[in-house]
C-alpha cells in the first residue's frame, strides 16, 4: 500500500488520464504528488528524465504520458507515434528502475490486442495474432512498454504493473475536430449542430460497430486500486464489460446535448473494427467495478466541454 505521504510522480498530469489520476490521489488523501509540464521536463529526452529521477527519486510512478490521437492522426504519423511513445516510456521506466522506484504503473491501450482477438478480449490474448494496421505503431510502442515492465520484474524482481483501458472519455478530453476520439468528437459535433440549428448531422460508417466506454475518473480509481492491491506480469483490463453500437452512442449523445435533428450515416466512410470489448473479469475478481453509467458520464463530459472553451480549440 502507498503511504499517504509517499512521493508519487504522475507523468502526463495535464492529459485526460493523468489529470484524473491526480484528482483521485488527492481525493484519497495523498499529499506528496510530483508533476512536471512538458516544458519543464521533456520525457523524450533521456538526459532530462535521468536528471529528474536522480533529483526527485519518486517512490511510485503512474506513467500516463503518451502521444495520442484518433484514426486520422495515427495513420498519418506512424513513425512519430512509434518513436515518441517508445522513447518516453523507455526513458521513464528505465530511470524509475535505476533510482529504486518501489512500484510503477504503466498505462496502455486496448489497441494492443490483436485485430481479430476473440471477444470479449482477455489479457492473455496479447500477441496471439496480428494487430490492427491503422494504429499498429502506437500498439507496438505500448506493447514494448508493458513487456519492458514484465522483463524488469523477471530479471530484477521489480514490482512494475500495467493496466489496459478501453475507450475513455470525461473531463480534459480532446475535442479537436480531426484529432479526437469518437465520443468527444460526437459531443462537439452535436453541440455545434444544436447551436447552429442544423437539420441533420452525418456520421461515419453505418453505426453498427460495438464499442465500450469507461469514464476516466473510474479508470483513475482503478489505477490507484491496482497500485495498492495488484502485482503481476500480466496486464489488467480496465473497462465496464458493457458495449453499445455507435448508432446507440450517437443517439445517447444527441439526447444528452438536446439535439433533436436527424442523424444520417455516410456508409462510404470506414466503420473500423466491428467489436472491441474487454474481458474485465480479472479486475472484478480483484474486487473492483466501474461506477459511472454512460449517460451520466456523457452528461459530466458535456458539462466539462461547455465550461472549458479552450478545450474545443485544441
Amino acid at each position: 500500500m502507498m503511504e499517504k505521504n509517499a512521493k508519487i510522480y504522475v507523468a502526463g498530469h495535464r492529459g485526460m488520464v493523468g489529470s484524473a489520476i491526480v484528482r483521485e490521489l488527492e481525493r484519497q488523501g495523498y499529499t506528496n504528488l510530483i508533476t512536471r509540464t512538458h516544458k519543464e521536463l521533456d520525457l523524450t529526452r533521456q538526459d532530462q528524465v535521468e536528471a529528474f529521477f536522480a533529483k526527485e527519486k519518486p517512490e511510485y510512478v503512474f506513467l500516463a504520458a503518451a502521444k495520442v490521437g484518433g484514426i486520422v492522426a495515427n495513420e498519418s504519423a506512424l513513425a512519430d507515434f512509434m518513436y515518441d511513445n517508445m522513447i518516453l516510456e523507455m526513458n521513464v521506466i528505465h530511470a524509475a528502475w535505476q533510482n529504486g522506484c518501489k512500484k510503477l504503473e504503466f498505462l496502455g491501450s486496448s489497441c494492443i490486442y490483436p485485430r481479430m482477438a476473440p471477444q470479449p478480449m482477455k489479457e492473455s490474448c496479447l500477441l496471439t495474432s496480428e494487430l490492427e494496421k491503422t494504429n499498429e505503431a502506437y500498439a507496438l510502442a505500448k506493447i514494448s512498454g508493458l513487456k519492458y515492465c514484465e522483463f524488469l520484474n523477471r530479471q530484477y524482481g521489480t514490482d512494475y504493473i500495467s493496466v489496459m483501458p478501453t475507450n475513455l472519455y470525461g473531463p480534459n478530453d480532446n475535442y479537436h475536430p480531426t484529432h479526437s476520439h469518437v465520443l468527444p468528437a460526437l459531443i462537439r459535433r452535436f453541440h455545434e449542430a444544436k447551436v447552429e440549428g442544423k437539420a441533420s448531422v452525418t456520421c461515419w460508417g453505418d453505426g453498427s460497430p460495438l464499442r465500450e466506454f469507461l469514464y476516466v475518473d473510474d479508470l483513475a480509481n482503478l489505477c490507484v486500486f491496482l497500485m495498492n492491491h495488484y502485482s503481476g506480469n500480466e496486464t489488467v483490463n480496465a473497462g465496464t464489460g458493457k458495449e453499445l453500437t455507435i448508432k446507440e452512442l450517437t443517439e445517447l449523445v444527441a439526447k444528452v446535448i438536446g439535439y433533436d435533428g436527424e442523424i444520417l450515416w455516410d456508409t462510404s466512410k470506414p466503420n473500423g473494427t466491428p467489436r472491441k470489448l474487454l474481458d474485465v473479469s480479472k479486475a472484478t475478481a480483484l474486487g473492483w467495478t466501474y461506477k459511472t453509467e454512460l449517460e451520466d458520464g456523457i452528461r459530466l463530459a458535456y458539462e466539462d466541454f461547455l465550461n472549458n472553451p479552450m478545450r474545443a480549440e485544441r
